[in-house]
């Protein structure tokens, strides 16, 4: 791996204050593509992938544990560790929610739906009870299902409970982050022809939509990516997917619950972007991202970045303490530590 110089022009940021690699780990998970992770601390990730393969990794000794679970057509871009159980959902029909033991000795099918749209993103659980997914349109909105007791059982909502679509609006399924559910407040980004915030604050019985700033009007556009600091600060970020290099009002921030967004770091850093997330107990004020220019950190606000790495094929990324971030990509998973 090739690690970018730590390059800021023009930053407000102290150089004493950059984060630096302390170490690097990557496990090697072949011929599977890893876009949904989900740490129980920094060193134990459970990921589902490509393949129809789930797994764990755990980077204190490098073992990596492997399991088929499904059709090896079916392909994993969502998941979810609760307590002793992992989740896990796979896009296209007919979608099957599993819920699995984490040793693997043990899975069963928690929600079957079957149609030629059936599409599910992504999903989120708020707390060890409550849990929601979100796919594509099969009409006029989203489909959305929810769990009000740790995925044992899923209801889905009809389109009368729920905001309608523009036609070319979805949701894109890059790295298991275009949810947010903070106690009974669902967050859903949607991209293409428009790209907007979805927001419930009672779990969907009514719902709110507001306009982003983010490039969108064609098909590959739109925020790729969401995260939530809090019920206030949020963060977006995506752009072309089909032209990677633009870097044109791709990232914007909110600090009022999704109302109003403004773009930051615009035709600066980084182009298509998979994934960013906030890092814990930082105010709001870091940030890690990933895509197609490779791996950047920011700590204020989105504002400004340096380059951690110029890999790009990273897919998705969590980030379960200050200093550790957990990256899925193609046949890896990589663990950076920082100074």
């Amino acid at each position: 791996m090739k690690f970018a110089s730590f390059i800021i022009s023009l930053a407000l940021i102290s150089c004493s204050t950059l984060p630096k690699i302390k170490s690097l780990k990557t496990i090697v998970v072949e011929k599977t593509s890893i876009r949904a992770i989900s740490p129980k601390n920094e060193n134990q990730v459970w990921f589902a992938g490509s393949g129809g393969k789930v797994g764990k990794v755990d980077f204190s000794d490098s073992s990596l544990e492997l399991k088929t679970i499904t059709d090896s057509k079916n392909e994993f871009r969502s998941s979810a560790l609760v307590g002793n159980l992992f989740f896990t959902l796979n896009i296209g029909t007919p979608a099957q929610f599993f819920k699995v033991s984490t040793n693997f000795d043990y899975n069963k099918i928690v929600y079957k739906e079957e149609g030629e749209k059936v599409f599910y993103d992504s999903f989120y659980f708020s707390n060890a009870t409550i849990g929601v997914a979100v796919g594509d349109p099969i009409t006029n909105c989203f489909s959305l299902i929810i769990t009000k007791n740790g995925g044992e059982n899923w209801t889905k909502l009809t389109c009368d409970q729920l905001p309608k679509l523009v036609d070319g609006e979805a949701a894109f399924a890059a790295s298991n982050s275009n949810i947010k559910v903070i106690d009974s407040i669902i967050y859903i980004i949607s991209g293409g022809k428009k790209s907007r915030l979805f927001k419930s604050e009672n779990l969907g019985e009514t719902w709110e939509v507001f306009q982003t700033p983010i490039v969108q009007g064609e098909t590959m556009t739109g925020a790729f990516t969401m995260d939530f600091y809090d019920k206030k600060i949020g963060f977006i970020a995506g752009g072309n997917y089909d032209k990677p290099n633009e870097k044109s009002n791709n990232k914007a921030i909110t600090f009022n619950g999704g109302k109003t967004w403004k773009i930051v770091a615009n035709n600066a850093f980084f182009g298509y972007t998979s994934c960013v997330q906030f890092v814990p107990n930082k105010k709001g004020k870091e940030l890690v991202a990933c895509g197609y220019s490779g791996v950047f950190y920011s700590k204020d606000f989105g504002k400004h970045w340096i380059q951690l790495s110029d890999e790009n094929d990273f897919y998705t990324l969590r980030i379960p303490n200050e200093k550790t971030i957990i990256l899925g990509g193609k046949s890896k998973m990589t663990q950076i530590q920082l100074n």
